[in-house]
């Protein structure tokens, strides 16, 4: 890491379906072993499933469900003269819609089901709605921000 330059972010090339970088993260994101081909077909299925069910459009409610479990803010651990306090952060965008995918996936990863996709889609169609596990998770995130406000002068 250099001292002084900043470092460019790279920014993914959009997917080839929907046009959209934000859909390429997260594909990217629920890649295992490096199967890329094997996560598009998986996502591109649980959004035709989102768009059987609700009939919405898929990338609308996709990205209703991102802004839904996005984060605002965080607690970090800060050590400070030999206890840890949890802090409270804001958080930027991109790692906001970071742990929103992380969320979405891992809570469609745990859901009982058949397949992956319709798993997925059903989680989609929750955290659009504002319910399901990573909706939660996001609560949970701010309900402890929250109470740790207290040590908000320790931010770094």
């Amino acid at each position: 890491m250099p001292r002084r330059a900043v470092i460019a972010k790279r920014v993914p090339p959009a997917d080839p379906v929907f046009g959209s970088q934000l859909i390429q993260r997260f594909v990217h994101k629920m890649m295992h072993k490096g199967k890329k081909s094997t996560a598009q077909r998986l996502l591109y299925d649980s959004l035709e499933l989102v768009k059987e069910r609700s009939k919405q459009d898929a990338m609308e409610l996709f990205n209703k469900a991102i802004k839904n479990v996005t984060p605002l803010v965080e607690v970090k651990a800060r050590r400070v003269g030999g206890s840890t306090y949890q802090v409270p952060v804001e958080v930027k965008q991109q790692r906001g819609v970071a742990l929103a995918t992380a969320w979405i996936i891992s809570n469609s990863r745990k859901r009982p089901g058949r397949s992956f996709a319709e798993r997925l889609s059903a989680e989609l169609i929750d955290a659009a709605n504002g319910t399901g596990g990573s909706v939660r998770k996001k609560d949970e995130t701010h309900k402890m921000a929250e109470a740790n406000k207290a040590f908000a002068h320790y931010r770094y």
